[in-house]
Parts: C-alpha cells; sequence; structure tokens
C-alpha cells in the first residue's frame, strides 16, 4: 500500500495550522513545526470577513466559528469627538454573502489545532529549509537537530520568515509602514457601546465587543520605528487618545499597562517574484505580509492555505508527491490577488492614518457623503475581496461525498 504524501509546516500560526488541518483532511501526512513553545498566539483578536469564514467552510469548521464568533453589525467610523461619519448595517453581509465577525485568537487557533492528529504539532522547535526540493528529489528541512525530509513544505513562518530568505535570497523583506499597533482584549465593565473605528490626525482607534463579554480595542499611530513609550504603553495611549469620545477613555482605564500590546507595522512593499520553488511554498505573511488596514492578513493566510491544499486532493491515495506544476498554479491563483490587496491596505493607510489637516477635513467630509449616498458606495472597496470562494469549493464538496 502506497504511504501517503508528508508535508512539513514551518510555523503554528493561523495560516499554517490552516493549512495542516487542509492537507491532513485531504490525507496527508503533516508535521507542523513552531518555534515558540506553545501555540498561544501573539495579538488579541481577529476580524474574519466573508471569504475567510467560506474557506474554513472547506475545512468543515466555518460555521463552528461563526457561533463562536461576535457578527459585526451595528457601528461605523466617527471622528475623535464622537461624531459618526458613516453607520455600518446588515447591507455588509447582503452584499458580501456573509457576516464579518470577530473572536479572539486563541479560540480560532484552538479550534484549527483540533483538527489535527496528536503529536503533529512540535512546538519549541527551530526549522530551517535545508533543501527546497525539485521535481527528482524531495525536499529537506533541519529541525531540532534532525534532517526531515518531505514532498511539500510549507514556509507559514511570519513576517521575518527564514524560509522566504532561503528562497528568495536577494528580496529586501518587509519594511516599516510609518505606524505602531496597540491592542488590548480586556473586560470592561459597565461598557456599552457600538462597535466603532474613529479616524483622527496621523491616529486611529477601534473598539469592539466580543461574545465572551470581553472588549477588543486597537490603535495605531505615526511614530518613528522602534520608538517605545518612556513609561509605560497604557500611559502612551492616555497621551494620545485618553481625550477622544466615549468609551475610548474607559477602555483605556480598565487596561493594566501588561494588557497593553504594541509593535511596529511592517509590510512586503515589493511582491515576491512567486510565491514557490522547487517543492516549498510560502503562504500568509511570510509572502505577502501588509498592514492591517483592510484587516485581511489573516483572512489571506487562510485563503492561501485552503486554494494550496485542496488542489492536491487527487494525491490522496496514490501516494504521489506535488509537482512543479501545482505550486505553479498556486502562485498564479495567489500572487495577483494578494498583491493587489496588499495595495489596497496601503492606500488606506495613507488614508486613516493622513496628518495634514486639510487632507484629513477632505477625507471626513467624502466618507460621510457617500455614507449619506447610501452603503453600497461605501463599501465598495471590499468589492473582490469579501466576496471571495474557493475555486475547490465543489471539488471538496465531491470529496466529502466520497
Amino acid at each position: 500500500m502506497a504511504q501517503p504524501a508528508r508535508a512539513i509546516v514551518i510555523g503554528g500560526g493561523i495560516g499554517g495550522l490552516t493549512a495542516a488541518a487542509a492537507l491532513h483532511r485531504r490525507g496527508w501526512e503533516v508535521t507542523v513545526l513552531e518555534r515558540a513553545r506553545s501555540l498561544e498566539p501573539v495579538g488579541a483578536a481577529i476580524s474574519l470577513a466573508p471569504n475567510a469564514l467560506r474557506a474554513l467552510d472547506a475545512i468543515g469548521i466555518g460555521d463552528e466559528i461563526r457561533d463562536l464568533a461576535n457578527w459585526q453589525g451595528d457601528g461605523g467610523l466617527r471622528t475623535p469627538g464622537g461624531r459618526w461619519l458613516s453607520r455600518s448595517s446588515a447591507e455588509a453581509a447582503a452584499r458580501f454573502g456573509g457576516p464579518l465577525v470577530l473572536l479572539p485568537r486563541t479560540t480560532l487557533v484552538a479550534r484549527l489545532a483540533a483538527l489535527l492528529p496528536p503529536g503533529t504539532v512540535r512546538t519549541a522547535t527551530t526549522a530551517t529549509l535545508a533543501d527546497p526540493g525539485d521535481a527528482t528529489r524531495p525536499a529537506r528541512v533541519s529541525a531540532g537537530g534532525e534532517e526531515l525530509e518531505a514532498d511539500l513544505v510549507v514556509g507559514a513562518d511570519g513576517i521575518n520568515s527564514r524560509v522566504r530568505s532561503a528562497l528568495f535570497p536577494a528580496h529586501p523583506g518587509p519594511v516599516y509602514a510609518g505606524f505602531t499597533t496597540w491592542r488590548v482584549l480586556i473586560p470592561v465593565p459597565g461598557a456599552e457601546f457600538a462597535s466603532h473605528e474613529t479616524w483622527g490626525r496621523g491616529r486611529i482607534w477601534g473598539t469592539h465587543p466580543l461574545k465572551d463579554g470581553r472588549v477588543y480595542a486597537y490603535a495605531a499611530a505615526m511614530t518613528p520605528a522602534g520608538e517605545r513609550a518612556p513609561d509605560d504603553e497604557k500611559a502612551e495611549l492616555v497621551r494620545r487618545f485618553g481625550d477622544w469620545h466615549d468609551p475610548i477613555p474607559a477602555v483605556i482605564a480598565a487596561a493594566r499597562p501588561e494588557d497593553v500590546l504594541r509593535h511596529d507595522v511592517h509590510h512586503i512593499a515589493r511582491p515576491l517574484p512567486a510565491y514557490h520553488r522547487g517543492r516549498t511554498c510560502l503562504l500568509g505573511d511570510a509572502a505577502h505580509a501588509m498592514p492591517p488596514t483592510l484587516g485581511q492578513g489573516g483572512n489571506q493566510a487562510i485563503e492561501d492555505a485552503i486554494v494550496l491544499a485542496l488542489p492536491h486532493s487527487r494525491l490522496r491515495s496514490s501516494g504521489g508527491t506535488p509537482i512543479s506544476a501545482d505550486l505553479a498554479a498556486y502562485t498564479a491563483a495567489r500572487l495577483p490577488r494578494t498583491t493587489e490587496i496588499a495595495r489596497r491596505a496601503v492606500q488606506v493607510a495613507r488614508l486613516n492614518m493622513a496628518r495634514s489637516r486639510a487632507v484629513v477635513a477632505v477625507r471626513d467630509t467624502a466618507i460621510a457623503a457617500l455614507s449619506k449616498a447610501g452603503p453600497a458606495l461605501f463599501l465598495r472597496s471590499f468589492d473582490g475581496i469579501a466576496d471571495w470562494r474557493p475555486p475547490y469549493a465543489s471539488e471538496q464538496a465531491h470529496a466529502d461525498r466520497r
């Protein structure tokens, strides 16, 4: 009896675990190598748009995630003084064929990991790509003093990907986007509010309730790379956002200094020439890190994983190995889409992080006018993004019926 094809996934984040789950579902033997000591993700919460939820449907957990998450409906965009520039509604779900939901990253990671057999994930394991492989030889990975061979290696090791550097050593890698971010996920007793994002001059804030009763809040500001607060990051939030509209001061007050996460934002400004070489491919931030301004970073990693894994279902029982044409098709499907979405994310960052008073005044006036003209006009920026559907959904449905 032929042995199943073997895949090694380097990186146990959302994209890597989705790829591992999808490959396992199709009959692959999968090993996930994660350098951190646990799968506890860095970050607080994640917003999943209809495109990512449909991708998760392909591995059987889309509805479960919808049930665990808070559906984003009532809310909108505000000014620091509290004036509403636009209001969201159920029209977004109708336009894109499903809801936008929000849930803790830990919840999503736990559900993805639960799809894998015991022993699949090896934490506290630093992995190095020793050989990307080709049509005649397997790929090789050095990990924990071992050298492992695989029919496919998936580099899902984040924005500072060592796999990317090994595949494309001449690529300049990520660059600073010009702003830093803060995030908190905390209980805020007595807080009642609609979800909102607030745009100021060179600063933004977002506040969103979660289904478990906690509040997820994030902020961003234009700062020099590497700058940190002279005291603590909670105090920095007070200085920058403490006089903005309710409930922002209450959220900051409820946070402890240790609750506040701060990270500079980097992105891949120059697209890679491909997302694969030999038997090795890249996905998520390793391939196309983008600013968080469209909320699509994790969503695109999930899409990557599904598009990568499902075409190889024909290899499930044959014990065959992926050939260069399979990964070339993955690059052809994903590189143009993710490059365009990353470009839009950069454009939105320039808009919502604008510092000029004149530019901000024009921006806010235009947003308010578009909102009054109809929500559909304001939602057009997500056309071609949130309405995406997995191209192999029909193949998946057919395979699941067998």
